[in-house]
């Protein structure tokens, strides 16, 4: 691989001078000697570090992605697609976890705006406190007002551009799919009762059901990850044909409690999720969820950020209804 140090070997320059020449350092270089290193560097096919381009630059060509969990698929496909995008504008983007702690939340929004970061995604769901999201908002809005840009993939209470799951209507379209099949006795694994983003979900596949006139399903609380969803489905009634978690990571969890208890799925009880993580295409039984376009969405919130517009915009991001091997007609 092509280093700095052979192009400023081959232009006949010290190693600042090709730095500052080819890393975007604000200091000036001479324009005979810029387009040697500039020449050097196309006759060796050098590739510009943008890492030491943000170095150079006082950070400035820096995204910070804030998102409540990396480990969990979900965020990890959205990171993908943000980090993507980013790197095709010539930015970086560094990514800091919140463990779904809104005060980390609002302490690495505060910490990008001293490190004059050039936007700020924020991606992950509120919670149901009026408080947190005006502090939140109010960090936002201070470091907007010093030139900062930013967006957000989650719900649209922060003033900010927003790229919105439509959490609601895909979790509808789902219990209609599954209704359809001959479901009738639902459970669903409904996360924390706080969450924003779990409460949504529930409440969209409740009303599709009561739209139906079919019974009002088991509802159980639990934590929004894998070892949620396993607790979660010890509590589910005998009676229960179908069960809908509100993510693919609690899905996950009920299918490997149900393994252990010998309930087989599909044939004792079908399971759907909502995410459509990559991670779990290849889980067996295939997995029937509703299908974000996770990267995508990642991807439009670096791009919202950076158009920079006078007034917020909020996308909507529908879901599709996926079926699978997990869930069977009855």
């Amino acid at each position: 691989m092509v280093t700095l140090e052979d192009v400023a070997r081959q232009a006949g320059v010290s190693l600042a001078t090709a730095s500052r020449v080819l890393n975007g350092s604000t200091r000036q270089v001479g324009a005979a000697m810029r387009t040697r290193v500039e020449k050097a560097a196309a006759e060796l096919g050098y590739r510009t570090n943008v890492a030491a381009q943000t170095l150079a630059r006082g950070a400035s060509n820096v995204i910070g992605l804030v998102v409540h969990d990396l480990v969990d698929p979900y965020f990890a496909a959205i990171a993908d697609g943000a980090m993507r995008a980013a790197d095709a504008e010539g930015h970086v983007v560094m990514v800091g976890t919140t463990r779904r702690d809104p005060e980390r939340e609002i302490a690495y929004v505060a910490t990008l705006n001293a490190q004059r970061a050039k936007a700020v995604l924020i991606a992950g769901s509120r919670v149901a406190d009026p408080v947190a999201t005006a502090r939140l908002k109010a960090e936002l809005d201070r470091y907007r007002a010093q030139g900062g840009r930013a967006a957000c993939v989650g719900q649209d209470l922060l003033g900010v551009d927003t790229v919105a799951p439509a959490n609601h209507a895909g979790a509808a379209r789902l219990a209609g799919a599954l209704a359809d099949l001959g479901h009738t006795r639902f459970a669903v694994l409904a996360g924390p009762p706080h969450l924003i983003t779990a409460a949504d979900r529930r409440a969209g596949f409740q009303a599709a059901l009561a739209e139906r006139g079919l019974p009002e399903p088991q509802i159980v609380y639990g934590r929004f990850d894998r070892d949620g969803g396993h607790a979660a489905a010890a509590s589910v009634r005998p009676d229960v044909t179908c069960v809908f978690a509100v993510n693919d990571v609690m899905a996950v969890g009920a299918l490997a409690a149900f393994r252990e208890r010998g309930v087989r799925v599909p044939e004792d009880v079908s399971v759907a999720g909502f995410d459509d993580i990559p991670t779990l295409r290849d889980h067996v039984p295939a997995l029937s969820t509703v299908r974000l376009p996770l990267a995508a969405m990642g991807s439009l919130a670096v791009e919202l950020a950076l158009a920079g517009e006078d007034e917020p915009q909020v996308v909507a991001m529908e879901g599709e209804v996926v079926l699978r091997e997990s869930v069977r007609a009855i």
